[in-house]
């Protein structure tokens, strides 16, 4: 007597086991890096741990032989975690303490923002850089650093990489430099502690490099630097929303020119960005209690250095012989419009 057949499994099912199978060896890694990243941060609480997952990144692609199997699942991870990470980001903005700097200050994190963009923007197109690499750069020095990058290549799919990576490691490079220099010339120039802080928060590149640097200036300059970058980390949302429909005309003009093939254009707004004015909102109705923001904070932040990571195994050092001294000279440049933009609103409605 023959014994009954074993019923196959769901074509969907497999596939889908398939998929989860390869995807898992690129999570895991970049899972473990986050974790590593955020453990050093416990010892070094003014380190970031996105600045800390990058360099995990870079090191790892330049240092071991990583296995194309990791590919699927860092894909993954720069590109979706990433855009959750970002609407969770939304929840650690408080909408009270932002305008709680008055319309004065509120009008000098517009003008940062505004005018670092176009500035460097540019700024880039004199000096010769690509256009999707000085809106990379334009974007990650007068938003909120890495995150910002990241966010914007969300929305612009850049075919090249290397611009992107390129992007990550000068805010680490120029953020990091900022980090004792603002607190240094403030105090040089005698703007005291608070306009001081308000400085860093307005020029300085990562959030974690604003703490590093309002730490070394005291509570007061602390306070005011942290209100001030979340602030900006808020028009995170309106410029990506304009990126997202200039790219939109880019297209259509496109494919009405045959440069391009007939397909489907981006969102006036990006879904990941609906989400992340959803958090704020939902923030400011103080529904939540501090133990679900604290948690929710944690995932954040695990989620955002895993894509991270993931892009940093995108750097490879003989890149920087290729893209040569332009976007670095660039880099600079906007650090110096985007500083010069916060001291001087600082010095008139600080």
């Amino acid at each position: 007597m023959s014994s009954p057949a074993t019923p196959s499994p769901a074509p969907g099912t497999v596939s889908r086991a398939a998929r989860l199978r390869a995807l898992a060896p690129g999570l895991a890694l970049a899972l473990a890096a986050a974790g590593v990243s955020l453990a050093l941060t416990l010892v070094l609480p003014t380190v970031s741990a996105l600045l800390v997952a990058i360099v995990l990144g870079v090191a790892c692609r330049n240092l071991l032989p990583l296995p194309a199997a990791l590919d699927p699942g860092l894909a993954i991870a720069a590109k979706r975690l990433l855009r959750i990470g970002i609407v969770l980001l939304g929840l650690q903005l408080v909408l009270g303490d932002i305008l709680a700097l008055g319309p004065g200050m509120i009008a000098v994190v517009v003008a940062i923002v505004a005018v670092g963009i176009i500035a460097t923007l540019a700024l880039g197109r004199a000096l010769g850089v690509s256009p999707t690499q000085r809106l990379l750069i334009a974007c990650g020095f007068s938003i909120c650093g890495a995150a910002a990058v990241a966010a914007v290549d969300g929305v612009i799919e850049t075919e090249d990489e290397e611009e992107v990576v390129t992007a990550l490691a000068l805010v680490v490079l120029f953020g990091t430099v900022m980090i004792p220099l603002i607190p240094l010339l403030g105090s040089a120039l005698g703007l005291g502690e608070l306009r001081t802080g308000l400085w860093a928060g307005g020029s300085i590149h990562e959030v974690a490099q604003v703490v590093a640097a309002g730490s070394a200036i005291g509570g007061a300059g602390l306070a005011a630097a942290v209100v001030v970058k979340l602030a900006r980390v808020l028009l995170l949302a309106p410029v990506l929303a304009v990126v997202s429909v200039q790219r939109r005309r880019a297209m259509r003009r496109a494919q009405a020119d045959g440069a391009a093939p007939a397909g489907t254009r981006p969102p006036i707004v990006p879904l990941f960005v609906v989400g992340f004015l959803v958090m704020v909102l939902v923030r400011w109705t103080g529904v939540l209690p501090a133990g679900v923001l604290a948690g929710a904070g944690v995932v954040q932040t695990v989620l955002l250095a895993m894509a991270m990571f993931a892009l940093g195994t995108g750097v490879r050092f003989s890149m920087f012989r290729r893209v040569g001294l332009r976007p670095v000279a660039l880099a600079g440049a906007s650090t110096l419009v985007v500083a010069g933009v916060a001291l001087g609103g600082v010095l008139v409605a600080g």
